[in-house]
């Protein structure tokens, strides 16, 4: 099986190794990863300037660009053949919720499901520090969930999988939940400053978040220390509305 493994926090990020070291018992790896941090870059290409893909070895590329160009171009020009299968991640934060809009994680493995190739997110639901001490220790779990999510007699079509891994060593995991999106509101996340020339900048970013949800939100999944798997798709079409909008839509 052939398995091609990107990111959004960069090629030499702790969370990439992570995964390369989890799924490596499982296939042909190959890495094919930004060259620097690209997170919040959500389903980006770059289109105003060429990229410069740079081998690292055999089977790993850096490229200048966003998650989403890595994925096309490993698919499209960098690989011998296509992957079975996308892994992105593992991300230094949680992706749930709306950061699923937002996040390069998630759409590295869009990018995948949109070249019509399987693919799952991964993100470590805490901190950068937390995720440096305790990614290692959940090597196992990490193993075996993706082993067993690729090995599906039927991989849901045109859905990917994310993934969000709670932030406790691997031994202390609950288990795995099927959930679906919580809610994510940030409060005071722009902050105004001085440059040195003493004109305004603002800087987004910090402040606080409240988590809202159902029982079965991929928030209360990982706070309660269980691995959360939310499916997801690309077609964002409000379904209900479709079907009761004859009251207030009009064809013209």
């Amino acid at each position: 099986m052939r398995i091609l493994l990107s990111n959004d926090d960069g090629i030499l990020a702790k969370g990439l190794g992570v995964l390369e070291q989890a799924v490596a018992p499982l296939g042909d790896i190959h890495v094919v990863a930004p060259d620097r941090e690209q997170s919040a870059t959500s389903h980006s290409l770059t289109l105003h300037h060429p990229l410069r893909p740079v081998r690292l070895g055999e089977h790993r590329w850096q490229v200048d660009g966003t998650p989403t160009d890595c994925v096309m171009l490993a698919c499209e020009a960098l690989l011998d053949a296509r992957p079975d299968f996308v892994l992105s991640g593992i991300n230094h934060g949680p992706n749930m919720g709306e950061d699923v809009l937002y996040s390069g994680t998630v759409a590295a493995a869009m990018e995948g499901l949109a070249l019509g190739i399987p693919a799952i997110a991964l993100s470590f639901a805490g901190s950068v520090l937390r995720a440096d001490a305790l990614l290692d220790t959940q090597i196992a779990q990490i193993r075996s969930l993706v082993d067993h999510l690729m090995r599906l007699p039927s991989f849901p079509p045109h859905t990917l999988l994310n993934v969000n891994l709670p932030a406790v060593p691997g031994e202390e995991i609950k288990g795995v939940r099927l959930t679906r999106l919580g809610r994510r509101v940030f409060s005071d996340s722009i902050t105004r400053m001085k440059d040195p020339w003493g004109r305004e900048i603002l800087w987004i970013g910090g402040g606080s978040v409240e988590w809202s949800g159902p029982d079965d939100s991929d928030f209360r999944a990982v706070h309660d220390g269980f691995i959360s798997v939310t499916p997801l798709h690309l077609d964002l079409t409000h379904r209900d509305i479709l079907e009761t909008a004859t009251d207030w839509w009009q064809a013209p």
